[in-house]
Formats: C-alpha cells, sequence, structure tokens
C-alpha cells in the first residue's frame, strides 16, 4: 500500500491528532484535580464530623455539670447555649477571615499543586 497523502494532509492529520490528545491531557488532568479536592474535602468533612459529635457530647456533661453546681440542670444548658450564642456570633463577624478566605485559599493550592510523577 503506497501512501500518496501530500505533506499538507500529513501535518493536518498529526495536527488533528495533537489536539485531540491535548484534549484527552485536559480532561484526565481535570478529573484528577477534582477528585483530589473531592476526597481531600470528604476526608476533612469526616474529621469534622467526628469532632462534632465529641464536643456535643462533652458540651452535655458540662451543662449538667454546671447546672448541678448551680442548683438547677436548665441553668447549665443556659450558659453553655450563652456561650455559643457569642461564639456564632464572632463567626459571623469574621466569617470571611476565619472560614471564607482560607477555604478558598486551601482549594486553589490543591487545584494549583503540581504532582510529582
Amino acid at each position: 500500500m503506497t501512501d500518496n497523502a501530500t505533506p499538507i494532509e500529513t501535518l493536518f492529520e498529526r495536527a488533528q491528532d495533537y489536539s485531540k490528545s491535548t484534549i484527552k491531557l485536559l480532561k484526565l488532568n481535570a478529573i484528577d484535580k477534582s477528585a483530589d479536592v473531592v476526597s481531600s474535602l470528604l476526608a476533612r468533612l469526616a474529621v469534622v464530623m467526628t469532632v462534632v459529635l465529641s464536643v456535643i457530647i462533652i458540651n452535655i456533661g458540662i451543662s449538667i455539670w454546671l447546672g448541678k453546681l448551680l442548683g438547677e440542670i436548665f441553668y447549665g444548658f443556659f450558659i453553655i447555649g450563652g456561650f455559643y450564642a457569642l461564639l456564632a456570633l464572632m463567626l459571623h463577624i469574621y466569617r470571611y477571615q476565619w472560614i471564607k478566605h482560607p477555604i478558598s485559599n486551601s482549594i486553589v493550592k490543591k487545584m494549583m499543586k503540581e504532582k510529582m510523577l
């Protein structure tokens, strides 16, 4: 079988193959980065959920203990509730500095990180 393709046709075929390969590579890199970010977020979410459950149980214990010290159980719950209301107010005021910017930066760093082969 003889190759009757002109040099221009060969060049176009190679350029087409190169562009297809480049698009496939970009897709695979996007999938890899997305999977890396999602898996990191899910791992952090699992740790955060465990800590949250532990904190809830500890807070119930502290509320009951404070309530016994003050004479009525519900006083302890009011004190702990007031503490968390103040904490929520502080988080609302500083939400961009303490939460939004660090999380955004973390995701961007993870997406921009180059993988070593």
